[in-house]
């Protein structure tokens, strides 16, 4: 070793000790002779110091230290002169007297500044993303990522779970988001497909009678990215033999709350996970994956105001739409632009627009007076129906009610999206909790218009509930599903159901979804074959290891989580892929490419 102690093993108990160090120059001082130089290892900072009636030779090579250039330094452990002492430093008491002094090698000035914590462009961080793994904070996340991966290895590990590899080269198979296809060259004109989830191999492997899987799995999705998304994830994989929901959940909020405990003991969170039917999230938060840090609901004030004199909200009720509206705290003050741009944002949500209602300082809603109203509405509102409005949507003196006059789906949807935006600008969201929930109710199948066909709301393997099944010939529409959603702060980290394990039930959901006995058996023949020889009741889970790192270090983006992640163009900035193929490999796989 070119070590004899990481940084995090020095402390005053060394204390008169030879040690040898080694990591790169974080930071160089010269005061005067002596040469202060802080080496950072993966662990942390020590300071080095230089003095030249010690060791000459050694001050005169330190003399020419730069940032990120590599060292080894031999020197005694010393305690820091009173007054010196760094309480942000775990070696803060200490520093060590250097004798001896190796350059291991130089480095180039770095683009960007690896020992402090400012804003870097972020191509640039993906175009040296080595230099980026050297900042403290990138690397307490990956390292936190170690930890997280490591802990769900060993929870799995003492329930009796296998863990199991599953294939990188599949099948294409439909439904979800589009395949990364991989040419095959033994078999002109044939593909592979890099798996968007294990889902039909863990099914299997439960036929195969495993009965407790788990893996850490690479999975790839052909999407656009955004702040919770990249092209190649890293998803927890679980799937059960003999199960019902409860047990599937149970074990995986344990796991949870056991990983938070662990890693993060300073968050707060409520135990047991509350539980919202789907129906009721998309009702009061217009969203399958809301953030219960704070309130805010969504309330239908369509029948408060069906028979006002206002007419965008007497019309839209009267057409079948719905009037909805959420309490803004504190911002009934806003000004003209203010209000514009809560406008300019519903709009770019799919809202035509937005009506505010403006709540005075009046002490309370009892004694609400039309003087404390400001709206273009309040006209054409009785005194009475603004004070239910107020009541519905737990307005207060002082706050801003908006509303959405839309159909319902467009209604919950503009509200629900500016409701998280508020909630976060209005700093609503306690930072110290994690607000776990589980939704659940899932519908089984949505109508798709685009393609005018029935779809999988999760994926058609989900199993729907059994008193439903006769929907699937009357009415799809009204079919339950056994599917499960965990989500967290506003981000669906999780998501399972109870499989179909019967061969019968998911052609006749297939049939449902419009594919032909052909198509069924020639995409998913062989997962119908392997349930008509006894296969289990079975169900699972699957985690996005990603987006749960990126919530757990607190992190703006699933890009700071990923070790080598790609851009938001989906570019690797470091490799340059996708990069062009040469002539002799397109040859080789079989494919012509054309100028378009």
């Amino acid at each position: 070793m070119l070590r004899t102690h990481n940084s995090f093993e020095l402390n005053a108990r060394l204390a008169g000790q030879r040690v040898t160090v080694a990591g790169w120059v974080d930071r160089r001082r010269d005061h005067g002779g002596l040469i202060f130089i802080d080496v950072r290892d993966r662990a942390g900072l020590v300071q080095v110091v230089f003095n030249p009636e010690v060791a000459a030779d050694c001050h005169k090579i330190a003399e020419d230290l730069r940032g990120e250039f590599v060292i080894q330094v031999t020197g005694t452990v010393s305690m820091r002169p009173d007054g010196t002492h760094n309480p942000k430093l775990a070696t803060g008491e200490i520093e060590i007297l250097a004798d001896t002094l190796n350059v291991l090698n130089t480095s180039e000035t770095p683009p960007f500044y690896v020992n402090e914590d400012v804003e870097v462009d972020e191509n640039l961080r993906l175009r040296y993303l080595y230099l980026n793994m050297r900042r403290p904070r990138v690397r307490d996340i990956i390292l936190l990522r170690h930890q997280v991966m490591r802990f769900m290895r060993s929870y799995f590990d003492g329930l009796s779970f296998v863990e199991v590899e599953t294939p990188i080269l599949g099948k294409s198979t439909p439904e979800g988001a589009r395949d990364y296809l991989v040419p095959s060259r033994v078999h002109q004109g044939k593909f592979y497909a890099l798996p968007q989830s294990p889902q039909q191999m863990k099914q299997l492997l439960m036929v195969g009678g495993i009965e407790r899987y788990y893996q850490i799995a690479k999975c790839f999705r052909d999407e656009d990215t955004r702040a919770d998304r990249q092209p190649e994830f890293t998803q927890l994989d679980v799937e059960m033999s003999f199960i019902e929901e409860e047990d599937i959940m149970s074990i995986a909020e344990e796991m949870f709350i056991g990983l938070v405990r662990s890693l993060c003991p300073s968050k707060q969170m409520t135990i047991p996970f509350p539980r919202i039917r789907y129906a009721d999230a998309m009702e009061y938060y217009g969203s399958d994956k809301p953030d219960l840090r704070f309130d805010m609901r969504i309330s239908d004030v369509s029948q408060v105001v069906a028979e006002s004199e206002f007419g965008v909200f007497k019309n839209t009720v009267a057409a079948g739409g719905k009037v909805k509206a959420i309490a803004l705290p504190g911002c009934g003050a806003y000004s003209r632009q203010e209000l514009a741009h809560l406008t300019e944002l519903a709009q770019g949500y799919g809202a035509r627009g937005l009506l505010s209602l403006s709540i005075g300082e009046c002490g309370s809603i009892d004694a609400l007076t039309m003087e404390d109203v400001k709206s273009v509405a309040a006209k054409y509102l009785t005194l009475e129906q603004i004070k239910q409005i107020a009541v519905c949507t737990g307005a207060k003196p002082g706050d801003l009610v908006v509303f959405v006059a839309d159909s319902d789906a467009v209604a919950a949807n503009t509200l629900g999206r500016l409701r998280q935006e508020m909630g976060l600008r209005l700093k609503l969201a306690d930072p110290e909790q994690f607000a776990f929930a589980w939704i659940t109710d899932f519908p089984l199948l949505e109508w798709n218009k685009d393609f005018n066909r029935w779809q999988a709301t999760h994926h058609p393997f989900t199993s729907p509930l059994e008193e439903d099944i006769p929907f699937l010939d009357s009415d799809p529409s009204k079919a339950g599903s056994r599917a499960y959603d965990i989500v967290l702060n506003g981000h669906e980290i999780g998501g399972g159901s109870i499989r179909i394990h019967q061969a019968w039930l998911q052609r006749k959901i297939f049939h449902v979804m419009g594919y032909t006995d052909t198509e069924i058996d020639e995409r998913f023949g062989h997962l119908l074959e392997a349930f008509s020889y006894g296969a289990p009741p079975h169900g699972g889970i699957a985690v996005g290891v990603d987006r749960l790192v990126m919530l757990l270090s607190n992190a703006g983006n699933i890009r700071d989580v990923i070790p080598f992640p790609k851009n938001q163009n989906a570019v690797d900035m470091l490799f340059n892929a996708p990069a062009p193929a040469t002539p002799e490999q397109l040859n080789e796989v079989h494919i012509l490419l054309r100028d378009e």
